[in-house]
């Protein structure tokens, strides 16, 4: 297979799969057919794993160019690896709530993730050398429990947006809203999401400050990453404490989902613009 195909054009079929299985859950959702719905859960189980086919292929790949590390080092590296974690956890969602209709509001998701990778011209899929502050065994715990959490909330801004369309159509008797799961159910999926990712994001910032410690003699220095990934989790803590103290439900949790998803995008992309010792500019992408 490696005189035809390596990582990346292995990873560039698969962007396409996540387009068609995109589409496919969107036909499934808009003309209420259940059989492009069945078709697009098989194309996006195949999808996944072609892009953990990939990961590690790429892998494997950097050994035998005598740099081995784990491919989760720049952009092009984490965007493939956060989309997998959300097509993992969407088809686990799936299966617990047997309604593809999410899907058509979530598989976009992981492919904008993997297109941004595959597709833009200032992303590099070239494996390159670790500067020598990310060579640790901390790498992979740190960046693997942060993208876990983004994914989480990235499924949480799909099912917040599904919320507040349902809610403007309680009976559920619109066209496109009439198979959505009712309004409570997205909103307790919302918040169950938002825990899972809030977990996973509270460890992702530990074990960077552990890291830090390691390779910088310091657990915490204001690096603009590290700023604002303190700022997204102080959302979405405030979004638990609304909910668990103050009894918030509904739309007020949603549009704070989305304000912290757009958070996460902002510390995942925006502070790319920053020089700080986060940049995956820095980091060679």
């Amino acid at each position: 297979m490696g005189n035809f195909m390596n990582s990346s054009s292995l990873l560039s079929l698969v962007t396409f799969m996540y387009g068609l299985a995109t589409m496919l859950y969107m036909v499934a959702w808009i003309f209420k057919k259940p059989a492009p719905g069945k078709l697009a859960t098989w194309v996006l189980l195949a999808t996944v794993g072609g892009n953990i086919a990939g990961i590690l292929m790429r892998w494997v790949e950097s050994y035998s160019q005598g740099i081995g590390h784990a491919p989760l080092a720049n952009l092009y590296e984490s965007l493939i690896f956060f989309a997998w974690t959300i097509a993992v956890l969407y088809l686990i969602l799936e299966r617990r709530t047997e309604n593809r209709v999410i899907g058509a509001f979530i598989a976009p998701l992981a492919f904008l993730a993997m297109a941004y990778a595959s597709l833009s011209p200032n992303i590099s899929d070239r494996i390159q050398p670790l500067i020598p502050a990310l060579k640790s065994n901390w790498l992979i715990a740190h960046v693997m429990t942060c993208f876990i959490g983004y994914a989480a909330f990235a499924i949480a801004f799909g099912l917040s947006w599904m919320y507040l369309f349902r809610q403007r159509d309680p009976a559920g008797n619109g066209p496109l809203v009439g198979r959505f799961p009712a309004p409570g159910v997205l909103d307790e999926l919302t918040y169950q999401m938002i825990i899972f990712g809030f977990l996973f994001l509270t460890i992702g910032i530990i074990t960077g400050s552990v890291w830090a410690n390691s390779a910088w003699g310091r657990y915490w220095g204001w690096d603009p990453k590290e700023t604002w990934s303190l700022i997204t989790w102080f959302i979405y803590a405030t979004l638990l404490h609304a909910r668990l103290m103050r009894g918030w439900s509904g739309k007020r949790i949603a549009c704070l989902s989305i304000l912290g998803f757009m958070a996460v995008l902002f510390t995942y992309f925006g502070v790319n613009l920053l020089p700080g010792l986060h940049s995956y500019g820095a980091m060679g992408q």
